[in-house]
């Protein structure tokens, strides 16, 4: 029994600096598995359907899944594209000239404060000198050629991510239990059935969390839309779309989407310094603050303590060292992670004290 628990952590941490090593690869793999897990219903239903008599393959289904996905992506990303138009627009009309006379006088005064300080010590209009020499070196530094070379690799690794990650998903769904047959093939017959029941649990668990994660977006972006079409925002469906996909980091996601819609609404707007800009800003604010009090109270009670069955307090630490391990990724993917070696450590635990062959091993 001793011994089992010896290979169980030894190849645990061998699974560990594995993935550690082959980060890049891990990754594809893990999202691999996701997409499979969310495209699998779909697939097996158009699989299930008859054409001609017969039924549609399965390579067929998995292409048309493939397809509707694409169709979901770009219909989404043509929210943004106004948006993106929009800006454009703006930053081409910049005064440049006008923005500097307006930061005269603040300048100005910032000066005045150091000069009565006795912190700065130079002739007057040295600051607002000095502002503008900086900006004139920063865009005189950008170096364009690395900028390219960066965007080309930035681009590379995408598309070569985005490869793989479809050749993955793609077997993955083709030979639908693949990755779990060839990992039951390598158990002992004598705890096959612990095996099974380990991974059917942690199979439901993590369906269950993915379900809910899908709710959840769907949710944020039902009110965070509504809530900032009524108090008058523009491209109001496009901001919520994006605090829905940024909730998936949790804590900074929220802060992140009203970030992001404050910054689309001063921009989008034509509001005047002073009470009106304040009034329109708490409008925004509240309308986050309502869908990040709902999130909190109804949705992720549902979704985190439900579907993986941990407290609060576990989701708490694990997500803060999923950001220690792997930034942003890590928080986003520390649950599932946690999910799989909590419910593997607390089905085995549940085997020693149940299964017959343990007891028969304790006694040899």
């Amino acid at each position: 029994m001793q011994r089992f628990f010896i290979y169980l952590i030894l190849f645990i941490a061998a699974f560990l600096l594995f993935g550690w090593y082959f980060s890049n690869v891990t990754t594809y793999l893990v999202l691999s598995m996701i997409l499979a897990a969310l495209l699998r219903p779909l697939t097996n239903r158009l699989n299930g359907f008859h054409l001609l008599g017969q039924h549609i393959p399965r390579w067929s289904a998995i292409l048309i899944s493939y397809s509707l996905i694409v169709l979901l992506i770009i219909s989404l990303s043509f929210l943004f594209f106004p948006l993106i138009n929009n800006q454009i627009i703006i930053l081409s009309n910049l005064d440049f000239n006008a923005i500097y006379e307006q930061i005269k006088t603040p300048v100005a005064k910032v000066e005045d404060y150091l000069f009565q300080y006795r912190l700065l010590e130079s002739r007057s209009g040295y600051l607002l000198e000095q502002i503008k020499i900086s900006i004139l070196d920063t865009i005189a530094q950008i170096n364009f050629g690395n900028f390219l070379g960066q965007v080309i690799n930035a681009t590379s690794s995408f598309f070569i991510g985005l490869l793989a990650v479809g050749f993955i998903t793609f077997f993955l769904l083709l030979e639908n239990g693949l990755l779990r047959r060839n990992l039951l093939n390598i158990i002992p017959n004598a705890y096959f059935e612990l095996s099974v029941a380990t991974f059917s649990k942690v199979e439901k668990l993590l369906s269950n969390y993915l379900s809910g994660l899908l709710i959840q977006m769907l949710a944020i972006f039902s009110l965070a839309s509504l809530g900032l079409t009524i108090v008058g925002v523009e491209y109001a469906l496009t901001i919520g779309l994006f605090a829905a996909v940024a909730n998936l980091i949790p804590y900074a996601g929220p802060i992140l989407g009203a970030a992001f819609g404050i910054i689309v609404g001063i921009s989008t707007g034509d509001y005047a310094q002073g009470q009106e800009l304040n009034y329109f800003l708490f409008k925004i604010l509240a309308v986050f603050g309502v869908v990040q009090i709902t999130d909190n109270i109804i949705l992720q009670p549902m979704i985190f303590s439900k579907s993986v069955k941990a407290h609060p307090l576990e989701i708490f630490v694990i997500i803060f060292a999923g950001a220690k391990i792997a930034g942003i990724l890590g928080m986003i993917f520390a649950i599932p992670v946690y999910t799989i070696f909590r419910v593997s450590i607390m089905e085995f635990r549940k085997g020693y004290k149940s299964y017959k062959i343990f007891k028969i091993k304790s006694t040899n």
